[in-house]
C-alpha cells in the first residue's frame, strides 16, 4: 500500500472516480460536478485490526479481500498517526501480560482530529475484575509513552469501559470549532478532513434558503449542528439511541438554541407528519409550528425507502447526501420527476477504495 501514497497516483484514482461517478448518474440532468479531495494518507479516523497469536509473539492482521490470505500489519498509513503510534506501543505490552492477551482477538481504534483515543480490545472469554485492572494499568503504561487513550473491553454481552466510552472530536468549519461527541461503536463519518469539506459544502449551498430544516439520519447531529445557523429552527430525526444521546450533549455543548432530536426513524416521522400515527417520542414537539421548506437526508447504503421519497417531493428543497452512487441513482429516477438538481459534489471519503460520497441538492420545479 506504501507505494500507493504520492500526489500523481492519488489525482488519477480521483479523476477516475468522478468520471465513473458522472457516468453512472448521466440520465439525469446534472450541473458541473464539483470533486472534493481527500489527505493522500492518514485520513481514516477508525481503524480494525485482527490479532494473530503465533507461539509467544502476537500481532495484527488484515485478509487480503481476493485471496484470503493474511496480511501481517506493523504500520496502517491511511489511519491517523495517533493510531499508527497507539499500535507500535500497544502490541509489546499485550505480549507481556498474560490475562491482556488471552483469548483476544481484535482490537478497534478510533482517534479525532482533537487528539483523543479509544481503543476497544475484543475477547472470546468473559471479562473479570481482574482483567479490569490489568486494563488500567495498560491504559497508564500507554500514558507513559506519550498515549493517552481511554480503553472498552468487550466479550459476548459484556462491555467494561476504562475511563469512558466516547471521545470529543474538534472540527474547524468555515472559521468555527464545532465539538462532537463520537460514542464507540456508533456511526461517525471516517474521514474527518472531507467531512469538514462536506460541510462546508452543506453550509454554502443552503445559504439564503428560508423556512425550517427537517433531516433525517441525522445520527449525532454531524450535520444538523453545523446547518443551524442558515434555518429559523432545525427539527432532525434519529432512531439509534447512543447517537440521540450524543446529538443532544453536541446541542448543549455547541450552543445551538434552534435545534431538536427527535427519536424516530424516517418511516416512522413520514407516519407522524401524514397524521398516521402518534408517537410518545414527539411529546412536547408540535410538528405544525414548523414550516421545514427543505429537507436533508443522509441514509444507510440502501437508499431511501418509497414513503420517505413521496414525503420528499413536497419539500421545497432536498440535500441527498449518499454513500452509494447506485442507490441514489435508483432514487433520483422518482425525485426527478418533481425536483431538478442544482448542486452536483463528491467528497473522497475512502481514498484507494471504489466508494465515494455524494452530494445532491434537487429544487423543486
Amino acid at each position: 500500500m506504501t507505494n500507493c501514497f504520492s500526489t500523481d497516483i492519488y489525482h488519477q484514482q480521483l479523476e477516475k472516480k468522478a468520471a465513473n461517478l458522472k457516468a453512472l448518474l448521466s440520465d439525469f440532468s446534472l450541473p458541473e460536478l464539483t470533486v472534493f479531495s481527500s489527505p493522500i494518507s492518514h485520513y481514516r479516523m477508525r481503524a480494525e485490526f485482527r490479532i494473530w497469536h503465533d507461539k509467544d509473539d502476537l500481532y495484527h492482521i488484515m485478509f487480503d479481500k481476493q485471496t484470503k490470505k493474511r496480511i501481517k500489519v506493523d504500520t496502517f498509513p491511511i489511519a491517523t498517526t495517533l493510531i499508527n503510534d497507539a499500535m507500535q506501543a500497544i502490541i509489546p505490552l499485550l505480549k507481556d501480560n498474560a490475562l491482556l492477551r488471552h483469548l483476544l482477538f481484535q482490537i478497534d481504534y478510533f482517534s479525532t482530529l482533537s487528539g483523543q483515543l479509544l481503543i476497544t480490545l475484543l475477547y472470546h472469554k468473559k471479562l473479570s475484575d481482574e482483567w479490569r485492572e490489568e486494563a488500567r494499568k495498560l491504559k497508564l503504561l500507554l500514558a507513559q509513552q506519550g498515549i493517552e487513550c481511554n480503553i472498552i473491553g468487550r466479550a459476548s454481552n459484556q462491555k467494561i469501559t476504562i475511563d469512558v466510552d466516547y471521545v470529543d472530536e474538534i472540527l474547524p468549519v468555515m472559521g468555527k470549532n464545532l465539538i462532537y461527541r463520537q460514542v464507540e461503536n456508533s456511526f461517525t463519518q471516517p474521514n474527518a478532513a472531507v467531512n469538514i469539506k462536506m460541510l462546508e459544502w452543506a453550509i454554502s449551498v443552503t445559504k439564503g434558503l428560508s423556512g425550517d430544516l427537517l433531516e433525517f439520519y441525522c445520527g449525532n447531529g454531524n450535520f444538523s449542528i453545523a446547518l443551524a445557523q442558515n434555518f429559523r429552527r432545525v427539527l432532525a430525526t434519529e432512531i439509534t439511541k447512543a447517537s440521540v444521546y450524543s446529538a443532544q450533549h453536541n446541542i448543549s455543548v455547541n450552543h445551538i438554541d434552534n435545534l431538536i432530536i427527535a427519536r424516530l426513524s424516517a418511516e416512522e416521522f413520514t407516519s407522524a407528519i401524514k397524521k398516521e400515527r402518534s408517537f410518545n417520542r414527539l411529546k412536547g414537539i408540535n410538528l405544525d409550528e414548523y414550516q421545514c421548506d427543505t429537507v436533508l437526508v443522509d441514509p444507510p447504503r440502501a437508499g431511501l425507502d418509497d414513503a420517505t421519497i413521496n414525503n420528499l417531493k413536497n419539500y421545497k428543497t432536498i440535500i441527498y447526501i449518499s454513500c452509494n452512487p447506485h442507490s441514489l441513482y435508483d432514487n433520483l429516477q422518482q425525485l426527478t420527476q418533481t425536483h431538478s438538481v442544482s448542486h452536483f459534489a463528491m467528497f473522497d471519503q475512502f481514498p484507494y477504495t471504489e466508494h465515494v460520497e455524494t452530494g445532491i441538492v434537487l429544487n423543486k420545479k
